[in-house]
């Protein structure tokens, strides 16, 4: 939803009495700020999951890529293994991608 949609929204609440002339202007002054999500839609920002994907300390057979994968989306720690098995057998991407990731990807701190 752009700025624009986000400020019609809330001048059709002000407009219906949900919000008031002060909450309004806080609201719009915060989407202008880039901080929309406080006020706007009410949803939460989406975060780029590559700054959230960490290396996993308890499900881990090597370097714990595969668990962090696992934790970081919806697709088991076992099938990232086996996908990861099955690309290092196939052409041997499989092994450098996973040891670039277990260089590269921190360990999760907890």
């Amino acid at each position: 939803m752009s700025v624009a949609d986000e400020i019609e929204k809330l001048q059709r609440l002000r407009d219906q009495g949900a919000l008031s002339e002060e909450e309004f202007a806080k609201a719009k002054a915060a989407l202008l700020a880039g901080e929309g999500d406080r006020f706007g839609s009410g949803m939460p920002k989406v975060s780029n999951p590559l700054e959230t994907f960490r290396r996993s300390k308890t499900d881990r057979w090597l370097g714990g890529v595969c668990g962090g994968l696992g934790e970081l989306t919806a697709v088991p720690s076992w099938a990232w293994r086996l996908l990861f098995t099955l690309v290092a057998l196939f052409g041997g991407f499989g092994v450098i991608a996973y040891i670039l990731m277990w260089i590269f990807v921190p360990e999760r701190r907890n």
